[in-house]
């Protein structure tokens, strides 16, 4: 009896431990690192007679440019935090390259490729870039008046954010949307930044350490500021779709410049979408609300006028597995027509967006003395602006409690792992005491 006590004990012990570990080893994956892969790979391989790889992509692009000296412009920008670093291209185009005249000219900041399953949007970028450079055309416009509206324009053209993630999804990993370190750059901004909804995926949405914590949002976040566009488009695939703000919640802002953004939306979409793509708020139409986007962060804090994202293409017929499918275009006439239906958008948008914006609702943009707010010189980028000191407290509020967040789960690992190496020690010195038979009294 005495000996069935005591290896009841031991393995009750075991058993707690084991569990508890296995437990806790699961939160870990769902929670913090985000990095387990739940969603199986598309077993479609991507077509090279359609797609260019990553690396031949911006090849292309960077002979573009060198053939075109008097419209584009061509920088590489680099990053990097904690071992991590990544590389974002800026393709800028200014008719004869007056960079003294930035500020009088309209300003718009396009950014493609921040999902690495989402190949179509790079090619778009390249096709617009080619137009720009007029070495291909859009049907059914005249020149001269295309080359009226472009003088007046300055535009930055990010092809590929992620270039990292891209080379995951070239590598096989085709569901892949997140950076090279399993961050979601679209969940990595800080407005609102790390709250979950209750259908959280890590392989998704896994929004990092902290804001701005990804190299590349360090980067799109110091080129926004600085070019302080009138105009901001994030280019997605996955449905069609033009999307005003808000993300994070199901509403959309107030006032003129509210109604500025859905007009412009409305003629996008009658004129080229054929009245297929949904408008509305992000939060509102998608069905599911997202917080740390880009785009929110564009609206709200870098207090440009009209930020939109846009969803170019989806199959939702495809297979929830098949995530290149679902994402990309697979045929050649698709092909053709997506990048010829939304080129054209985006020509419209390069004319209609100053009208929109008339010297009557100028940008207003908040003085640079304000705009930067260092928190930490060791935070590797993490800058904050607020306008108000208010607004700067709560900012550094925010980003304190995130911290104690961070550590409370390291400091909630490290118990787990005590207290199991703890019961381990307790099971064996248990197990190798003398064994006594029980005597009948």
């Amino acid at each position: 009896m005495g000996r069935r006590v005591l290896s009841l004990s031991s393995s009750s012990s075991i058993r707690f431990c084991f569990f508890a570990f296995l437990q806790y080893a699961s939160f870990l994956v769902l929670v913090v690192n985000g990095k387990k892969n739940l969603i199986p790979s598309s077993s479609m391989p991507v077509n090279r007679d359609l797609y260019h790889s990553s690396g031949d992509l911006m090849e292309q692009i960077k002979a573009l440019v060198h053939r075109h000296p008097d419209k584009l412009t061509m920088e590489r920008i680099k990053s990097r935090n904690k071992g991590y670093q990544a590389e974002i291209s800026v393709v800028t185009y200014c008719w004869g390259r007056k960079e003294n005249d930035d500020r009088s000219k309209f300003r718009i900041l396009l950014s493609f490729g921040q999902h690495g399953r989402e190949l179509i949007t790079s090619e778009l970028a390249f096709r617009i870039l080619s137009i720009l450079s007029e070495e291909q055309f859009l049907p059914n416009m005249d020149p001269a008046s295309l080359n009226s509206t472009l003088d007046k324009l300055i535009i930055k053209v990010v092809p590929m954010e992620n270039l990292n993630g891209r080379k995951l999804v070239e590598a096989g990993d085709l569901c892949e949307r997140r950076n090279g370190r399993g961050v979601d750059l679209n969940r990595n901004w800080s407005v609102d930044w790390g709250k979950k909804e209750k259908d959280y995926n890590p392989y998704e949405e896994n929004p990092g350490t902290a804001p701005f914590s990804e190299p590349e949002t360090q980067i799109m976040r110091k080129l926004a500021l600085s070019f302080d566009p009138h105009v901001w488009i994030n280019v997605h695939s996955g449905m069609e779709a033009l999307f005003m703000p808000y993300d994070h919640k199901n509403t959309t802002p107030d006032g003129f410049s509210a109604h500025q953004m859905k007009f412009l939306l409305e003629e996008v979409n009658r004129h080229h979408c054929q009245e297929r793509c949904m408008i509305g708020s992000g939060g509102g139409s998608v069905g599911y609300l997202a917080h740390g986007t880009a785009t929110d962060f564009m609206y709200d804090i870098a207090r440009v006028p009209m930020a939109f994202t846009f969803e170019i293409y989806g199959d939702e017929a495809a297979s929830s597995q098949d995530c290149f499918k679902m994402f990309n275009p697979t045929d050649l006439t698709t092909f053709n027509r997506v990048l010829n239906d939304w080129s054209a958008a985006f020509f419209a948008i390069f004319k209609l967006g100053p009208q929109q914006l008339s010297e009557d609702h100028p940008k207003v943009s908040a003085p640079k003395s304000d705009k930067w707010v260092s928190i930490d010189e060791n935070l590797d980028g993490y800058l904050m602006e607020r306008s108000s000191r208010n607004g700067k407290k709560m900012e550094v509020l925010d980003f304190g409690m995130q911290e104690i967040r961070t550590y409370f789960r390291l400091f909630v690992l490290s118990s787990v792992l005590l207290l199991f190496m703890f019961c381990s020690r307790i099971s064996k010195s248990k197990s190798s005491r003398p064994v006594l038979s029980a005597i009948p009294l």
